[in-house]
């Protein structure tokens, strides 16, 4: 499966400032110091709608991540996956009278087109849970091999027991996990299961449903949460610097998929740092699709919105706060967009070091986004009320603003 392009990122004079983030394990900021190429893996999209306002911006969140390592003069090796085979995709497709395969390509299609639009960086590795399925199921015979996984009517669980870390990704208490369970694709009350927080490894084929070889597991296809290991552990191996997505995934598929992981080679961490996004909402509602109440990207371009303005929208909230999208929301987007714009097309203005300076401070301090929009705000105003007379300044804002917020003037 490919990605999508690359946008130029601009080389900016200095370097950056090392990223101080949010680990959501040890429920605080963690520096971090990652080698000449940092690591990170980002838990993608099951394609059975368009890209709404809050999966842009979890993305936006850890594209954020890249751009500051980036800025730190470091390489990145990006992962991202695709749940390309999973229930509500099933569903989806049964309901709408889609082939399923069908409705994955094409909604996959529209999120590249959606990425692009934004200059959200690609992935290196963009790989589909399908496609995945070979290096799988060998790690789901090894689970059952060391004791750790044990098979129920055909299906293939993996035991919770098996890691005396887990729960330390969330660290919520065993009501709350059996509750997220029951919500977020998990059976806590099948019969037969030796904990309610088992999670399914491998499905033995169903009826009416795809299904692929498994080797000694049978025909089926695989559990949600070993996919992403499996994906992670091969282009990254264990101990990569940020596991990421939005709040939702903590528990259970971060909390999972760390556990198979360490279950697996003996090592911990899985991640070193937990990394998550916070929901954006609409009429006082979560935005989902379950619920339908959702702003789709590709409308809002269709609807003449600059994708650099959808940017600064997501940009106006910190990555980690719960918010509310509204129409006024994305008009001061626009206007600010404008003003911003307005600003860098003269010849000369204020100085940029010290701004240039001001975005990586509040990007290295957990991705401070309303600071750095803040600052090229009072860059803009000086530039309207006085000018100034640094030839080239608002040539330099206009890269910083491009190479590290992503957006382009």
């Amino acid at each position: 499966m490919h990605a999508w392009p690359a946008s130029d990122v601009p080389a900016l004079p200095g370097k950056g400032r090392d990223l101080k983030i949010h680990d959501t394990a040890t429920g605080g900021p963690v520096s971090l110091d990652p080698g000449p190429v940092a690591r990170i893996y980002v838990c993608g999209i099951t394609p059975y709608d368009a890209t709404h306002m809050g999966h842009a911006a979890t993305y936006n969140a850890f594209d954020l991540v890249q751009r500051v390592w980036l800025d730190t003069k470091r390489q990145v090796h990006y992962v991202q996956n695709v749940t390309d085979v999973d229930d509500p995709l099933l569903e989806r497709a049964i309901r709408d009278g889609h082939d399923w395969t069908e409705l994955a390509e094409r909604e996959t299609a529209l999120f590249r087109e959606d990425m692009t639009a934004l200059r959200m960086l690609p992935p290196q590795h963009y790989i589909g849970a399908v496609e995945s399925i070979p290096g799988i199921v060998p790690l789901v015979e090894r689970l059952r091999d060391k004791g750790a996984a044990y098979e129920l009517e055909g299906d293939v669980y993996f035991s919770v027991e098996a890691d005396p870390h887990f729960g330390e990704v969330s660290g919520l208490d065993a009501d709350a996990m059996r509750l997220l369970s029951a919500e977020r694709g998990g059976d806590p009350d099948r019969p037969g299961k030796k904990n309610p927080l088992d999670p399914m490894l491998w499905m033995a084929a169903r009826e009416g449903e795809p299904s692929w070889d498994g080797a000694s597991l049978g025909r089926g296809r695989p559990g949600w949460h070993i996919e992403c290991v499996a994906i992670a552990l091969d282009h990254l191996g264990m101990g990569f610097d940020v596991q990421g997505g939005g709040s939702d995934l903590a528990f259970p598929h971060h909390e999972m998929g760390a556990s198979h992981a360490q279950a697996l080679t003996g090592e911990h961490p899985f991640a070193k740092a937990y990394v998550h996004a916070g929901m954006v909402g609409l009429d006082g509602e979560k935005m989902s699709k379950s619920r339908g109440n959702l702003v789709f990207v590709s409308k809002v371009r269709r609807d003449g919105v600059d994708p650099a303005a959808i940017r600064l929208a997501l940009h106006s909230h910190h990555y980690r706060s719960d918010w509310e999208w509204t129409d006024q929301v994305l008009a001061d987007a626009v206007e600010r967009l404008a003003r911003w714009r307005a600003a860098v097309s003269r010849p000369d203005g204020p100085s940029a070091d010290a701004l240039v300076e001001e975005i990586r401070e509040a990007l290295a301090n957990d991705l401070d986004t309303p600071s750095a929009l803040r600052a090229v705000d009072r860059w803009a105003a000086l530039q309207q009320s006085d000018g100034g007379t640094q030839e080239g300044a608002p040539g330099v804002v206009s890269r910083a603003v491009d190479a590290l917020l992503g957006v382009a003037l």
